[in-house]
């Protein structure tokens, strides 16, 4: 093909290419945030937030993702995924970024209007479309359970399952935006001989 045609062929399979890369222009970050608190027994313990987010440009179709939000406590097992309504699985104990109280696991024992009332972790309470992808820099982290045993057995071993005090007040937590991948994104560890 010759001339105008073989001009347009040329420039279809060019763009092809172009399209196809288009999802790609998402940058990637890790977001953490590491605090000292108490656990629902007093004990002073490191608290680390964590997630990571695809941000896509403004022109782009998508919105922008995240993973679940994750709280732990130094010396715990018990690892919190926080959700918003982008995600499966969110739970039922209503809208914004929370987790649910587990039956038989977790009592709620702060009671508030603009919660659910089985709400356990919800971050930036009263915001019922708030998202984690939208979060920048700092949030409020409002527990409202307490563990009903703050250890329970496994496989024959006793295991910690406490965290973060529940308190009417949320806790200010101000979070690093770190690129994924790049050396700063390590997430900040526990110092594990506090727990022994």
């Amino acid at each position: 093909m010759t001339g105008k045609a073989g001009m347009m062929r040329r420039v279809f399979f060019l763009f092809i290419p172009m399209v196809a890369v288009l999802p790609g222009c998402a940058s990637y970050y890790s977001h953490f945030a590491m605090f000292p608190a108490e656990n629902s027994q007093g004990e002073s313990r490191q608290v680390r937030v964590s997630w990571d987010a695809a941000e896509y440009p403004d022109w782009w179709i998508l919105d922008d993702r995240s993973t679940a939000l994750k709280v732990e406590t130094q010396c715990s097992d018990r690892i919190w995924r926080l959700r918003d309504d982008s995600h499966e699985n969110a739970g039922s104990c209503g809208n914004g970024i929370r987790a649910c109280a587990e039956v038989g696991v977790d009592r709620v024992v702060v009671r508030r209007e603009d919660l659910d009332s089985s709400a356990c972790l919800v971050v930036n309470p009263g915001q019922g479309n708030a998202r984690i992808a939208d979060i920048e820099g700092r949030l409020e982290l409002l527990v409202a359970c307490e563990p009903v045993s703050p250890e329970s057995e496994r496989e024959g071993e006793i295991v910690n399952m406490d965290y973060l005090r529940a308190s009417p007040v949320p806790y200010t937590v101000y979070t690093r935006k770190v690129p994924r991948g790049s050396l700063s994104a390590s997430l900040p560890a526990f110092d594990d001989s506090a727990c022994d």
